[in-house]
């Protein structure tokens, strides 16, 4: 069987450079918009429907052809099949029933695991966590049947942006909470981070599981930190998520699936996160390509086109594309992609003139 040009990228192997987007299952696709518009469901309860899991997953890799779909879902699921109370408000973004920024709260939220209790949804109605569990681990069955030969990747939010919301409550401009925290009770910020590693960890196992071949952490507020904050109170539990996540197999590939990092704002810190255990480092916009991949010798990595120049002229975004890939033959293996995720008022067309571009360029390697 020939290994797929994601899978082998991931793992070194030189081959045609693979092509996704982050956030490419939704936001700035018609036919995702039709599709949550016919269901009417708010966000977490969508991700929790199999069928519009697997169908989000899917369009965008049936639209422009990418080299691999990564699951519909969203990085507070498993909080929410945890028994967390948590939904995503339109223009505003995850909020919680209320912060957990004292020991008390964190003691009370022990007792929660994944798949584990109860939850309430939107009607009132109390649904069982095991059901939500199966739900996520039935989408991504469906989701791999659908795709057939192109991979599907699994992901979950990094135990420091779960916390950080989780210590805040809602979204956070600088996350100055979730810091204190993590400086003035060391002790409850370990119960916090380790909980949010075994959720975390959870959730990217099932999904492995069930049919996804690779992974990716997202830590999406990183860059808040200190090197010396990352490296003491954060880095020790992304790499309990990925050494829990390593035992995972995917029947899909008889083997582990390959774990992508990515965090935004994380230049200062670069070096450190690809040490947690990971096979791919993703690099933001914010970053020279080329300088990252001096900073993590021997890892794969992935990025980084500026969302915004979705926006630009053609001959713009094509010699920036042209750039990037220049860039990421100096690494063992490079994945195409944003340096965060597709704006909800991008051009499908835009992507799909990208992978175009980039399977014919990329294939000259």
């Amino acid at each position: 069987m020939t290994t797929p040009p994601l899978i082998a990228a991931l793992t070194g192997q030189r081959g045609p450079t693979p092509v996704w987007f982050m956030r490419q299952a939704g936001r700035s696709l018609p036919e995702y918009r039709e599709l949550r518009a016919d269901i009417g469901l708010p966000m977490l309860e969508a991700c929790l429907r199999p069928d519009v899991a697997a169908e989000a997953t899917v369009q965008p890799v049936r639209r422009h052809g990418v080299d691999a779909g990564i699951f519909f879902s969203d990085i507070m699921v498993p909080l929410r099949l945890a028994g967390v109370g948590v939904e995503i408000e339109p223009g505003v973004g995850p909020v919680l029933d209320h912060p957990y920024r004292t020991r008390e709260s964190i003691d009370e939220l022990l007792s929660h695991r994944y798949g584990e209790g109860s939850w309430t949804d939107s009607t009132g109605r109390t649904r069982d966590c095991a059901e939500g569990a199966q739900s996520v681990r039935d989408g991504v069955a469906t989701a791999v049947r659908e795709l057939g030969s192109t991979p599907l990747i699994g992901f979950g939010g990094a135990p420091f942006t779960l916390a950080a919301y989780m210590v805040e409550g809602r979204p956070s401009r600088d996350h100055m909470a979730a810091r204190a925290l993590a400086a003035s009770d060391p002790g409850a910020w370990d119960a916090l981070m380790t909980w949010c590693a075994r959720v975390s960890a959870d959730f990217m196992t099932a999904q492995i599981e069930a049919g996804a071949s690779a992974a990716q952490l997202f830590d999406s507020w990183v860059g808040s930190l200190s090197p010396r904050t990352y490296r003491e109170s954060v880095a020790p539990y992304s790499r309990m998520v990925a050494q829990r996540v390593a035992g995972a197999v995917s029947p899909v590939t008889g083997c582990r699936a390959p774990f992508i990092h990515f965090g935004t704002g994380s230049a200062p810190i670069l070096s450190d996160m690809a040490e947690v255990g990971v096979d791919c480092v993703g690099v933001d916009w914010k970053t020279d390509l080329s300088w990252a991949i001096g900073q993590v010798p021997g890892k794969a990595v992935q990025g980084n086109l500026d969302p915004a120049l979705l926006q630009a002229p053609w001959h713009v975004i094509e010699q920036a594309v042209r750039d990037i890939l220049d860039a990421g033959r100096s690494a063992p293996g490079h994945v195409f992609n944003l340096g965060h995720g597709v704006p909800p008022t991008t051009d499908p067309d835009v992507l799909t003139r990208i992978v175009e571009l980039v399977h014919e360029l990329g294939d000259e390697r």
